[in-house]
């Protein structure tokens, strides 16, 4: 046990070179990316926040030393995940987002100083609110005329699924507003939660059924809100907490503590912890207290979160990323447990990516049980990293091994250390595959890091002519982030590709008429109803918006975020196609354009570039593009402000305000705020010291302002 708790820590990112820290983020970023799916979309976690939050913090911690290795579809830059798909979908008027995380107290000193400094303040005091953070399930609740008229799930931040039927269920939720001068549009967010005793009863009574076991108290709410029968989630003690608002067509106050207060009146529960705080001592304080009491609460808390007191410093301080500046979770520590590692299994990715995945004796941490455990890559087995550092002080994982497993976000654990005086005489030794698992046991290659050298992550060289990367293909196909078709999951997807009926996107809209020969609805497992949803699913999907196409493409280095940024950037499919087209040819204006474009760096064009120069890839879009009706153009911009549409680039040192708050300005405007300048950008603001940019502007004969002619431009 004493050796199994002297983990050696990794190497501090401050000592970390150039070549090391982009290894770790690469490694950071896909165990980041398995632990958001099983969080969000599969209502399955298989770690605690703590451990997630140690690798969220590392990895910001990376990023923040290194900022060219942030890209739009970095975890740092995604929320939530897609709708189910089992409900029908609700588009939130605005965004519901997550908050950033503090681990440790001096994250919270400089949470405030940032934002003192932000806002620049001089003798004006902070207050802040302080509350436990629920675990529980996000929810939005819109009314109008004082009366609830629906009820959505956080699902991606943008959308999420309408589930008003088995709101109006809880006691919690009041379907008329009590009170005086109730806005019109109301839109009150919250918390739906179980407490702990309830959840306990309600897995005993799963149990005595036969039915299925929570993992946690969060998952027993998720899956007891997720019922098609509003009945069974009246069955079932459900809470809900609220404590902040979405649109509002009045504000009834004018501070967050207010609006809690507001919230009473209405009729709603709110947390009677909840606190005003006047200083970063007294949010640390009640930190300490919160996390005493923890254990004694009746609901799951897996931290505190602080919020600006002022409603106008919040909207004054807008956001950073999808997160507001305004806010933070100060989390609780990771949690830990020992259990017995019995196999080694290689999962193949989309993109030819290995990734061992550790197989262990079941062991219950933090009120989940935890069956399976990712292990990184063939470095992080050994116990060397790839530049010679040492992981658990040089020990290597074998099967067989006791090991302690770590969560700390409630996605995928990991192992942090292995137990060697439990080590069995048998463990056997872990030997990484030289070939592919695939039937074509293709080579297996490390990858090149960006500065030439050997990488630590494993990749099958068999590209799309590997079976596992065409399905996994086909898997973010139909994903809910993608092109979502409803009835085609993953085991009737395998099946459809095992029989050689689905190959690639198009053949999925294709089956309708090809089954009287595939005659699906004698298929084990479907019917006459089965297939005939299935088909209306797939005929439904003949339109997709356009930056749900691009994602579905499955271009490497294009995730959710960047496809929206793209989509955004050339509005239609056309623009899109022809630009990557001449990207792909090497045409030096077109990727100056793309490369201009927010959030779109060089990596990403190398990547459409390979993607759209290889005649395989063309064929399969242009097959797909004839299969559909409409690839329905990106959503403008409604604001109706002097900038809006307008691209902005910010260059030199701003006086009146920081970048960010300029750069938040503007797209609260309607205006999309680049990063370099071409021939597009409408505006170019220039502050004292402006350089390459100003010159690039006189260049393109882009319009130069200062900040004060930019500030009257905009009304401000």
């Amino acid at each position: 046990m004493a050796k199994a708790a002297k983990a050696k820590a990794l190497p501090d990112v401050e000592k970390l070179t150039k070549a090391q820290a982009k290894v770790e983020h690469t490694r950071l970023t896909l165990e980041l990316e398995g632990h958001d799916k099983r969080y969000y979309q599969d209502d399955a976690p298989s770690v605690t926040d703590a451990e997630y939050d140690a690798l969220r913090q590392r990895f910001n911690a990376i990023e923040k030393r290194f900022p060219e290795f942030v890209s739009s579809d970095s975890p740092s830059q995604k929320v939530g995940a897609a709708p189910s798909g089992r409900f029908k979908k609700v588009r939130h008027s605005l965004p519901m987002l997550s908050l950033d995380n503090a681990f440790a107290e001096q994250d919270v000193i400089d949470f405030v100083g940032r934002i003192e400094r932000f806002l620049k303040l001089s003798d004006d005091k902070i207050d802040f609110s302080a509350e436990p953070k629920i675990d529980g399930l996000s929810m939005s609740l819109r009314y109008e005329g004082g009366e609830l008229v629906t009820a959505a799930t956080r699902g991606d931040g943008a959308e999420g699924e309408d589930v008003t039927a088995n709101i109006r269920t809880l006691e919690d939720v009041p379907q008329k507003l009590k009170g005086r001068n109730i806005p019109d549009i109301c839109e009150v967010r919250g918390e739906v939660y179980m407490t702990k005793k309830a959840f306990l009863a309600l897995n005993e009574r799963q149990k005595a059924a036969g039915d299925t076991i929570f993992a946690n108290p969060r998952n027993s709410a998720a899956g007891s809100l997720r019922q098609k029968d509003p009945g069974i989630t009246a069955s079932r003690p459900l809470g809900f907490f609220a404590y902040a608002w979405g649109e509002m067509s009045a504000m009834p106050e004018n501070t967050q503590t207010g609006m809690i207060h507001w919230f009473e009146r209405c009729g709603f529960k709110t947390n009677p912890l909840t606190k005003l705080c006047h200083s970063v001592d007294q949010l640390i304080a009640f930190h300490r207290k919160i996390e005493e009491q923890r254990a004694e609460l009746d609901y799951d808390i897996d931290g505190v979160v602080y919020k600006v007191d002022r409603i106008d410093w919040q909207e004054r301080l807008g956001f950073v990323s999808r997160t507001p500046r305004w806010g933070v979770a100060h989390k609780f520590p990771a949690e830990r447990a020992m259990t017995v590692l019995r196999d080694i299994e290689i999962q193949v990715g989309r993109t030819g990516s290995f990734t061992p995945v550790g197989k262990l004796e079941p062991v219950g941490v933090g009120g989940v049980i935890v069956q399976n455990v990712t292990l990184h890559n063939e470095d992080y087995i050994k116990g060397i990293g790839n530049k010679g550092e040492v992981l658990r002080e040089g020990r290597d994982i074998r099967i067989g091994d006791t090991v302690v497993i770590q969560r700390a976000g409630d996605v995928i654990p990991q192992v942090v250390d292995v137990v060697i005086d439990k080590r069995p005489k048998g463990a056997k030794e872990f030997h990484f595959p030289k070939k592919c698992p695939c039937p074509l046991h293709t080579d297996v290659v490390r990858e090149e890091t960006a500065a030439g050298e050997e990488g630590s992550r494993a990749r099958c060289t068999g590209e799309f002519a590997c079976p596992f990367q065409k399905i996994e293909h086909l898997k973010l196909f139909v994903s809910r982030r993608a092109f979502d078709i409803d009835g085609l999951g993953e085991k009737q997807l395998q099946h459809f590709f095992d029989e050689g009926w689905v190959t690639e996107p198009a053949d999925i809209f294709t089956l309708p008429k090809r089954n009287a020969k595939l005659k699906l609805e004698e298929i084990e497992g479907y019917g006459e109803t089965s297939v005939r949803n299935l088909f209306a699913a797939i005929e439904n999907r003949r339109r997709i918006a356009l930056e749900r196409f691009i994602y579905a493409l499955g271009m490497r280095h294009v995730g959710e975020t960047t496809a929206l940024a793209l989509a955004r950037g050339y509005g239609s499919w056309k623009a899109f196609h022809d630009a990557c087209l001449m990207v792909a040819k090497g045409d030096e204006e077109t990727i100056a354009e793309m490369d201009a474009l927010d959030q779109i760096g060089d990596t990403v064009i190398k990547s459409v570039a390979a993607y759209f120069g290889e005649n395989h890839n063309r064929g399969i879009v242009e097959r797909l593009t004839k299969e559909l009706e409409e690839i329905i153009d990106a959503e403008k911009p409604k604001s109706n402000s002097a900038v809006a549409g307008k691209t902005v680039v910010f260059t030199g040192s701003l006086e009146k305000m920081t970048r960010d708050e300029a750069k938040a300005t503007a797209e609260r405007l309607g205006a999309k705020a680049a990063g370099s300048v071409s021939k597009k950008t409408d505006y170019v603001v220039a502050g004292p010291g402006a350089g390459s940019k100003l010159a690039e502007a006189k260049k393109h004969g882009v319009q130069v302002l200062t900040e004060d002619e930019w500030l009257k431009l905009i009304g401000e």
